[in-house]
């Protein structure tokens, strides 16, 4: 009897650990049919099986088409059945996915964010005109904020307009503008208002049963 015991260590290694060696002898049984018709009968039901496996999955789309290309996969590709769905090959899941982009912000900026960046990035596109320009002024404003939440208490208008200069590559100047940014004392005062108000809660939340004992 101990002879035929099976260690993992010696058993060969799954190729979607998470159905489990059921499934995988499953569908080692029907790549070892050799009437086609047995076979596809034989798949079937290795994806009705699967399917039990995965109830939480059966509402997300291509469902049934995942299940075949697991079935597969877990062959090896060795499986010729009749698939509902184009038969996947080896090549196409070992090609990398391309790598993806990362929001490139200015090292001296980050504090401004990557929404900031896409906004000056869209404003770039427009044509010049009345909405530009408010589009722009707004941007700054919106820079300003970030920049005293950031740093200090106070700025410069003329900080914002190079910051904005520079994080456009040069296409949105304010430098020259006779328009002013909101006043940094009314950009705080927000700031202020929501930070009391939360310490006010948290004070409220604390001070209930403050003084009964738990034991």
């Amino acid at each position: 009897m101990i002879d035929n015991l099976e260690y993992n260590t010696e058993r060969p290694k799954l190729i979607i650990p998470e159905y489990g060696r059921h499934i995988q002898k499953m569908v080692d049984y029907a790549v070892s049919l050799e009437d086609r018709e047995e076979r596809n009968k034989t798949a079937k039901s290795i994806i009705a099986v699967m399917g039990n496996l995965n109830p939480h999955l059966r509402d997300v789309p291509d469902f049934q088409h995942k299940l075949w290309d697991q079935l597969f996969i877990i062959s090896d590709f060795k499986l010729d059945v009749d698939s509902p769905y184009p038969v996947p090959s080896k090549e196409e899941l070992s090609e990398r996915p391309e790598p993806l982009e990362y929001p490139q912000n200015h090292p001296k900026y980050r504090f401004y964010g990557n929404n900031i960046k896409r906004m000056i990035d869209v404003a770039c596109s427009w044509e010049d005109g009345d909405m530009k320009d408010g589009l722009v002024l707004t941007i700054a404003n919106h820079m300003k904020k970030c920049f005293l939440n950031w740093n200090k208490d106070t700025v410069e208008d003329d900080v914002i307009f190079q910051h904005l200069f520079e994080l456009s590559n040069g296409k949105l100047n304010m430098k020259n503008s006779e328009e002013d940014l909101t006043n940094a004392t009314d950009l705080l005062k927000n700031k202020k208002r929501f930070s009391s108000s939360n310490n006010s809660k948290k004070s409220k939340k604390g001070g209930r049963g403050g003084g009964r004992k738990r034991y």
